[in-house]
């Protein structure tokens, strides 16, 4: 169970999210342009200052059911375009190149309004199945659509959320306990018991009408729903393929702290990143980052890519693009890892595309602003090893569950405090340390402890 810890940044400003469609890639230059997309390139994205390779994306807008404004005419350009021509994709060869996305189709495109929420997401990416407990978690998750509305509407609308959630923990408070494994069934009670009692002080805040308070409660009270909901997982809940098994493995999840030192930036000097790393839908991926992490092998390493649509960093000096374990002196390298919703285990080595499963919606999609990801080769969906990179999503050019990211690179975790400020660093702001705040005792199979 993650132990999750607040920090603040030291800026006194929001961080802005000016997003462009450029898609991260590994290698020794990190941004290309195919000479393809040269027209697309002049007509539609701004030029790269980056010294390293461009690789642009063009992604399918949500439709909706209304008139086209002219932005959404440009998006539905776009659509065209990359049908005929193709896109390039996230890779982490100086000479890889995607292949022609399937489009996806209709009903996830125009389907409801995705979660957005990093916090979300971890909690649905859960394998449990309590209808119960998610009958309680999705009236306190809406009370952050509530208080968009103004005034005393707002507030009015968040008492309906929390009564709806008050009654739904109370009808079935007896089917929540009943799904907790009993190895954890006495911590999940008393989390059970501090939720009703903050249900009730939410309910006293609201009536005071004390608008300020409530976000601040609602995510004291979800961080309780959360941890019930890990609390129902008894033990990891599927076998990793034999191949992968003797590797480093996040059985579970795992928290970590990324301090970042910004330059020349007078409004940002340091910013420490809270990470929530998941095990359960990427053991092998997040497992491999811990054991990095572990290693030191982030620290004091420059963030090597930040254009406005991912930040990127994991290229060690020296010819090498990834790791270099020093037990083999060769590049350590993990395979594409993909967890799918109705399915017990996750894909390995092919994309959802190369499956066929161009419906299937992945557990960990790359929806929240600050999706963590591996970098990779094209053509070689088991290339990654070191490089990794954040998503600074915006909507329009990375629609949820409907772009050519989700089941081709391998999400394992998101950021879950101070995510906007990623949007504010620079390629050669110093990342000064990453640490480990909870979760090690899941990683198993540690290299970092075999010498050498």
């Amino acid at each position: 169970m993650s132990t999750i810890i607040f920090f603040n940044c030291c800026s006194s400003l929001t961080a802005s999210k000016l997003i462009n469609p450029r898609i991260p890639t590994k290698g020794s230059s990190f941004l290309r342009t195919h000479k393809s997309f040269s027209w697309w390139n002049r007509h539609f994205l701004p030029k790269c200052t980056s010294q390293k390779h461009v690789q642009c994306q063009l992604q399918n807008g949500q439709q909706k059911m209304r008139s086209f404004s002219l932005k959404e005419c440009a998006i539905s350009v776009a659509l065209a375009a990359g049908l005929i021509i193709g896109m390039p994709s996230l890779d982490s060869s100086p000479m890889a190149y995607a292949a022609n996305p399937s489009l996806p189709d209709l009903s996830v495109l125009i389907s409801g309004p995705p979660i957005k929420d990093p916090g979300a997401l971890l909690r649905y990416a859960l394998p449990i199945d309590n209808k119960a407990i998610r009958e309680v978690q999705k009236p306190l998750e809406d009370i952050t659509e509530s208080l968009k509305v103004a005034g005393v509407r707002g507030l009015d609308s968040v008492e309906r959320n929390v009564k709806q959630a008050s009654r739904s923990l109370k009808q079935g408070k007896s089917l929540i306990i009943s799904g907790l494994a009993e190895s954890k069934k006495d911590h999940g009670v008393e989390l059970l018991d501090k939720l009703e009692i903050g249900m009730e002080e939410l309910q006293q805040i609201v009536e005071d009408r004390n608008r300020d308070a409530v976000a601040p409660k609602q995510k004291e009270l979800l961080k309780y729903v959360g941890d019930v909901e890990e609390d129902m997982v008894d033990s990891f809940p599927y076998e990793v393929p034999e191949e992968y098994r003797s590797m480093p493995l996040l059985k579970g999840r795992a928290a970590v702290d990324m301090k970042v030192k910004v330059k020349d930036n007078p409004n940002l000097e340091e910013c420490v990143f809270h990470i929530v790393l998941d095990g359960y839908n990427a053991p092998v991926t997040a497992g491999n980052f811990v054991d990095l992490v572990q290693r030191h092998f982030y620290d004091s390493m420059e963030i090597q890519r930040a254009d406005g649509f991912v930040v990127q960093t994991g290229d060690p000096e020296g010819p090498a693009e990834g790791f270099i374990d020093p037990s083999t002196e060769k590049t350590r390298t993990i395979p594409l890892e993909i967890m799918v919703d109705g399915e017990k285990a996750p894909f390995y080595g092919s994309t959802l595309e190369e499956l066929g499963l161009y419906k299937a919606q992945t557990k960990l999609p790359f929806n929240a602003f600050g999706t963590m990801a591996m970098a990779r080769d094209e053509f070689e969906n088991n290339s990654a090893s070191s490089q990794v990179f954040w998503l600074l999503k915006e909507s329009e050019l990375t629609p949820s569950n409907a772009n050519i990211l989700d089941g081709r690179y391998a999400v394992f975790g998101y950021v879950t405090e101070n995510e906007d400020f990623l949007a504010d660093l620079k390629v050669g702001d110093v990342i000064e340390s990453i640490q480990v705040v909870s979760g090690l005792e899941n990683l198993v199979n540690p290299s970092y402890k075999i010498a050498g």
